[in-house]
């Protein structure tokens, strides 16, 4: 069976002179293969935009070796087999190695520090991919031994000739002589936004048939088909949302599923990280006061081991947590209060509950009154006041009858009936 290579890869370009756009990268690169200079590089910017061709064309034309693999697919040990493989290399026949990271703001700071030493020494030419800004996502010693290079989304003017030369290229769709309607094309160039990659791959969707004519109604249709991943768009935030509301809903194989998602599509685990973080306790709370813990111990896995391995314990954290009992009383009882914060005076704070660590403060009355809890029966002081006069007791948390919450409910209870006797 014949092997599929997607339209993308087919045309993709193999030397500067194919190359559609990026002029002022493509000016500095030019230069860079014109005098020979083996420099590290930094990529970044957004998906479709050519990093991943660029950095196979330098690798040509200055006759390295190229190794190529993706941050969130690669652990530790094997860049440490590429980097060895890399010294053999240079070693015998002082051939350089250019090892292109796609996406390497997933490796966290100590996979990172790995390649220090090698880019310093040129053991290897590092071009690395990042669409996060590079300020956040990596560190500084990388930083400061790299050239970053910006790229911006395509222009409606490249993409279109990228997609007519899919249509003519023997490599790509010649063979079907399938043509384009100006409406639609000018369509498939806006919704595009700059990525030559979605561009290519819903043309090959459309590409069923030979002798058609493409029109913009099929591209409209076929576009609800295909799976777009921004992580600055609308479908981000869809994702997210998913995720979030299928583990609030306990049920785990809708939010393995998100997860494995967002995962494959190249999203920041730190990100899914900080919002289970906060789900632990926006909505399961002290329904199980564990699972704060095991999320805050998930977060701490993603840094310490990073991808792919740390999808493992990501995986851990969703199914726990989508599993667990759940309650959002200890979030409602934080909005009701920050809404009297807002709303009322902010009362002066009590006498009794005032710190009196000098006679002068004792003689105005701070601390007067203040009955120590651990000298009452079951850490109990009845007739305690703790709000502010004007405000009086107010009730805020109310827990649910649910998981370790039932607990704390009925213990509330029969505190709240002591605090008000005298």
């Amino acid at each position: 069976m014949k092997k599929f290579i997607p339209l993308a890869e087919r045309i993709r370009p193999k030397t500067l002179k194919e190359f559609i756009g990026q002029r002022k990268i493509i000016k500095f690169i030019k230069k860079i293969i014109k005098n020979k200079m083996a420099v590290s590089l930094i990529f970044w910017g957004p998906p479709g935009s050519g990093k991943t061709t660029l950095a196979r064309i330098i690798a040509k034309e200055l006759k390295g070796e190229f190794k190529e693999f993706s941050a969130v697919k690669t652990n530790t040990s094997e860049i440490k087999k590429l980097i060895e493989n890399a010294k053999k290399l240079k070693e015998y026949n002082d051939t350089p190695t250019f090892l292109f990271v796609d996406e390497i703001h997933h490796f966290n700071k100590k996979q990172q520090d790995i390649f220090l030493p090698y880019i310093e020494n040129g053991t290897i030419i590092l071009i690395a991919a990042t669409t996060d800004n590079p300020s956040f996502g990596l560190i500084p010693p990388l930083l400061s031994r790299c050239q970053i290079l910006k790229f911006e989304p395509l222009d409606n003017k490249d993409l279109e000739k990228i997609i007519k030369k899919a249509l003519k290229d023997k490599n790509g769709l010649k063979e079907k002589n399938i043509k384009i309607e100006k409406k639609a094309l000018n369509y498939l160039v806006d919704i595009s936004s700059g990525d030559a990659r979605i561009s290519l791959n819903i043309l090959e969707n459309l590409a069923d048939a030979k002798n058609k004519i493409i029109t913009k109604k099929e591209i409209e249709e076929k576009i609800k088909k295909i799976l777009f991943y921004d992580k600055a768009g609308d479908h981000h935030y869809d994702t997210i949302s998913a995720f979030i509301k299928s583990i609030r809903g306990s049920n785990p194989d809708a939010a393995l599923y998100y997860l494995a998602r967002m995962l494959e599509s190249g999203e920041d685990p730190r990100f899914i990280a900080r919002r289970l973080i906060i789900l632990a306790s926006e909505d399961i709370g002290n329904a199980n006061p564990l699972a704060l813990l095991v999320a805050i111990s998930g977060g701490l896995a993603v840094e310490f081991v990073g991808l792919p391995e740390a999808a493992i314990n990501l995986a851990q954290v969703v199914t726990y947590l989508a599993s667990s009992p759940k309650s959002n009383s200890s979030y409602l009882a934080l909005l009701k209060a920050q809404d009297d914060v807002k709303k009322l005076p902010l009362y002066p704070i009590p006498l009794q509950l005032r710190n009196a660590p000098t006679e002068l403060m004792k003689k105005f009355g701070y601390g007067k009154g203040y009955k120590y809890a651990h000298e009452f029966k079951n850490g109990i002081a009845r007739g305690m006041k703790y709000f502010p006069k004007e405000i009086g007791e107010k009730i805020y948390y109310k827990p649910k009858e649910i998981g370790t919450e039932q607990k704390i409910k009925s213990r509330l209870e029969k505190i709240r009936k002591k605090q008000k006797q005298k």
